[in-house]
């Protein structure tokens, strides 16, 4: 599968680390570098606003999709590619799912594991055969990678489903997961 677009799950906040900042613009950097292009929430805040500013700042394209209601509690961007306006929050996941190839896990807080969550569930019901990585910045995810071990242990998820969540703690091995 040729990776042309990516969708990047991150939060509305930046975090108090700035190895997340730095490393979302690292990341933003180089999928616009391998002429990709960034699919996020639609935010104009934290993270969310980072990933898609360095992506249009090197040139490269921005989609947002963010649903009516957060256009004003989250500060829809004004200046990507294409913002699309849903609805809801499920049809703002499904229409980051179509239009996406992969999917990145950056830091982020209870939206940003419930987008992971969905996005790994579906590939373990085979509703898409896409990439889902988990960028663990700075350590960030190391109890969910935890957890997520505990749940296989306790026969919850089963061991070959638990290989479906690529975890990867560099940019480079990040990039390597989407063949670049």
């Amino acid at each position: 599968m040729s990776i042309k677009r990516v969708c990047v799950f991150c939060g509305s906040s930046a975090g108090n680390k700035s190895t997340f900042t730095d490393e979302t613009r690292a990341l933003g950097k180089r999928l616009t570098e391998q002429n990709i292009e960034l699919v996020y929430g639609g935010g104009s805040v934290g993270l969310m606003n980072v990933i898609a500013n360095t992506v249009l700042t090197y040139g490269g394209k921005a989609h947002g999709v963010i649903p009516d209601h957060l256009l004003q509690r989250e500060v829809g961007h004004n200046n990507l590619t294409a913002l699309h306006v849903t609805d809801s929050m499920h049809e703002r996941k499904a229409m980051m799912a179509e239009l996406s190839d992969a999917f990145i896990a950056l830091p982020g807080g209870y939206g940003t594991l419930e987008e992971l969550m969905e996005a790994i569930t579906w590939l373990q019901l085979q509703i898409h055969t896409k990439p889902v990585i988990l960028y663990n910045i700075d350590g960030y995810y190391d109890k969910l990678i935890d957890f997520i071990e505990h749940a296989t242990d306790s026969g919850f998820i089963d061991g070959n489903n638990k290989t479906l969540l690529h975890s990867v703690d560099t940019l480079d091995e990040c990039m390597s997961r989407l063949g670049f």
